[in-house]
């Protein structure tokens, strides 16, 4: 894992994405997926769905080793959009902050704030396996606005902000109007309306 002097440096955070971005490809390769129920599946974690709640600050899912097992649980009240999201997040602190999962659970509500670095990384990991580059161009290249290209792609435009924040820094000319906090999961309720609205598209 990489260390950084000068923590929150553009050098550091361009050296963590690239870190990131790395450990999705193997990841992927090691296990010949991305679908992140698959995925999980694949990886021997134990993925269990539980209602808790869709009121404001309801806990989203989390991440936590118990007896060398990985646990994740997800909000089963949640849209099944959303859950992919979440599941995708979650995998992604199962590869990169697995040590500290055996001290306690990562979940929104009880260790990150909005600057904290392991949520910022875990977006990255979660935005890097949903969505390839191919996928985005093709969303914007139909002349989308970036949110309905967010629908499109069946991520909450806070997701597709961090995959452009990947892009850019591979070389592509892309543009998000908006700059998502890395605690933006801890409100995910409110992008559930948005998500089923998608699906509600999708299948007419």
């Amino acid at each position: 894992e990489i260390s950084c002097s000068l923590v929150g440096s553009e050098m550091c955070i361009r050296d963590r994405i690239e870190y990131i971005i790395d450990q999705v490809k193997k990841t992927v390769k090691k296990y010949d997926e991305t679908d992140p129920i698959r995925l999980a599946d694949a990886m021997k974690i134990i993925v269990s769905y539980k209602p808790m709640g869709t009121d404001e600050g309801c806990i989203k899912g989390f991440f936590v080793i118990a007896k060398r097992i990985k646990h994740i649980t997800i909000n089963s009240d949640l849209p099944e959009e959303l859950q992919k999201v979440i599941l995708a997040h979650e995998i992604g602190h199962a590869v990169l902050h697995k040590e500290d999962a055996q001290v306690a659970a990562f979940h929104e509500l009880m260790l990150f704030d909005g600057v904290d670095h392991k949520e910022y990384e875990a977006n990255i990991f979660a935005s890097e396996l949903l969505l390839s580059n191919e996928d985005v161009m093709d969303a914007i290249n139909e002349d989308q606005f970036f949110f309905d290209a967010a629908r499109q792609l069946c991520v909450p435009p806070e997701m597709l902000d961090f995959k452009f924040r990947i892009m850019k820094k591979q070389g592509f000319k892309v543009e998000s109007p908006i700059i998502a906090n890395g605690d933006f999961l801890k409100h995910a309720e409110r992008m559930s309306a948005c998500l089923l609205y998608t699906s509600d598209a999708a299948d007419d």
